[in-house]
């Protein structure tokens, strides 16, 4: 394990991840200085195309470095890595111009989803956490899984939102979806256990577009209520940014 100094007392820590990545996390608690160190970090390696470097994959406060062994080993990569945290300016935004995603909900209409649950368990009404979900201009903190979800921070809710104990085998695209203290959309269809309070008509992931999602860390989502109409209306129309 290594670490070393980035500005004023900020400090990442990197560590071996297997025989072939390297983790390196911000060691803050400072959540936002956490946030813009890894997507800094990612985005000077990606530049730097350092040899053996295969991909990174920021996250909320960690970011994980894959290498091609063949071609460079954990130790020597390890100084490069240092060199490029302590010359990140960590005031700088993640994005200097984010774009706003406008994303409409159909919320549980027909109560196939989980919004009464949710509800319940926060002591709230359905009416009330429909209000808190889509009032937050929300900032993607990055990218996860499937097909590149956005991850984002939750609405103030009470209380943490439980996964479910018995995850689901289908999540179809489009879901919108809490757990924990996070929010989501489910671009492609696969198993989950996050509860799902609505659906967007719009289609989020784009096998046809370079990148395959239109947003990236550091841009805005906000969540609009709509009706079964106007749900209809959109169906299919591809996300975009306004």
């Amino acid at each position: 394990m290594a670490s070393a100094p980035t500005s004023g007392s900020t400090r990442a820590v990197v560590s071996p991840s297997g025989d072939s990545a390297l983790r390196v996390e911000a060691g803050t608690d400072d959540r936002e200085v956490a946030w813009r160190l890894v997507h800094h970090l990612a985005r000077r390696l990606d530049r730097a195309r350092l040899p053996g470097v295969v991909c990174t994959i920021p996250t909320y406060d960690a970011l994980l470095v894959e290498l091609d062994p063949v071609e460079v080993s954990s130790s020597q990569l390890v100084p490069a890595l240092m060199g490029l945290v302590d010359d990140l300016d960590l005031d700088e935004p993640v994005s200097a111009s984010p774009r706003e995603f406008e994303v409409p909900v159909l919320y549980d209409d027909d109560g196939s989803l989980d919004l009464a649950d949710v509800a319940r368990a926060q002591g709230i009404t359905p009416e009330e956490l429909v209000a808190l979900h889509s009032a937050p201009r929300y900032v993607v903190r990055c990218l996860g899984a499937p097909g590149g979800s956005p991850m984002l921070d939750g609405p103030p809710l009470p209380h943490p939102v439980p996964r479910l104990k018995s995850p689901r085998a289908h999540v179809p695209q489009g879901v919108v979806s809490l757990a924990g203290r996070q929010a989501t959309i489910t671009p492609a269809a696969a198993p989950g256990g996050w509860c799902l309070i609505g659906r967007t008509p719009l289609t989020v992931l784009d096998l046809s577009a370079e990148p395959l999602v239109p947003y990236a860390p550091g841009d805005v989502v906000v969540f609009r209520p709509i009706d079964r109409a106007e749900y209809e209306a959109l169906r299919g129309t591809r996300m975009a940014a306004r």
